[in-house]
């Protein structure tokens, strides 16, 4: 399997002649995902205001560059990186594992030591975890779940914020518990890597993930 079907649906977001095709027909900006309302919460927590933070994903913006190379940066350049669908744009195009694999190298790479990488994406800890987990990364992670923009409960109650802003406690392996239940089947998963150092206190190792990496 080289693709992450499962969030790609009928369209080829792992194509740019896509993305340049869409920004033309709908010009101006708009907020992929979440509008910022929603996840300032989160980045106020993790990236104090005195960070020097890289956004991957250039959306139409003027600054290009591929997420793969960034070879532009120095190492520990950064003390935040914040990415909202672009692995998930990489997911859905060919050899997706080896541009996942590449652009996560380069994001640790770049962060420096306790730098956080916050990813917004509609992968579950399933399709993300397997690439996130990688020793290498030495990542320790946090997740946190948060519907969708609009989305309401059936009976007409909106989701809660505050329940949104509590981590979710995930198994040994790296995965959300048998249990568990969405109350939005279309949520965006919110998950902070903070880089740690092999002598952090309380430091706690890279989940061992079972199968093969597809």
């Amino acid at each position: 399997m080289y693709r992450d079907v499962s969030s790609c649906n009928t369209y080829n977001y792992g194509d740019a002649l896509y993305w340049n095709a869409r920004y033309v027909q709908e010009g101006g900006s708009f907020d992929w995902y979440q509008r910022y309302s929603a996840l300032r919460p989160f980045v106020r927590k993790y990236i104090p205001t005195s960070s020097r933070v890289l956004m991957v994903g250039c959306g139409n913006a003027h600054l290009q560059m591929d997420v793969r190379d960034m070879s532009f940066f120095e190492d520990e350049s950064f003390d935040a990186v914040i990415d909202k669908g672009t692995l998930d744009s990489l997911m859905c195009g060919t050899n997706a594992p080896i541009s996942a694999s590449q652009m996560l190298g380069e994001v640790s790479r770049l962060l420096k030591p306790r730098g956080i990488y916050m990813l917004i994406t509609y992968g579950d800890p399933k399709a993300r975890m397997i690439h996130l987990k990688w020793k290498v990364y030495n990542w320790k992670i946090e997740l946190y779940i948060i519907a969708r923009p609009g989305f309401e409960k059936p009976g007409g109650c909106s989701s809660s914020m505050k329940s949104s802003l509590e981590p979710v406690p995930i198994t040994d392996d790296g995965q959300l518990p048998a249990e568990f239940v969405l109350e939005d089947p279309d949520s965006h998963f919110i998950y902070v890597c903070k880089k740690m150092n092999d002598m952090d206190e309380n430091h706690i190792p890279s989940y061992t993930l079972k199968g093969d990496i597809l």
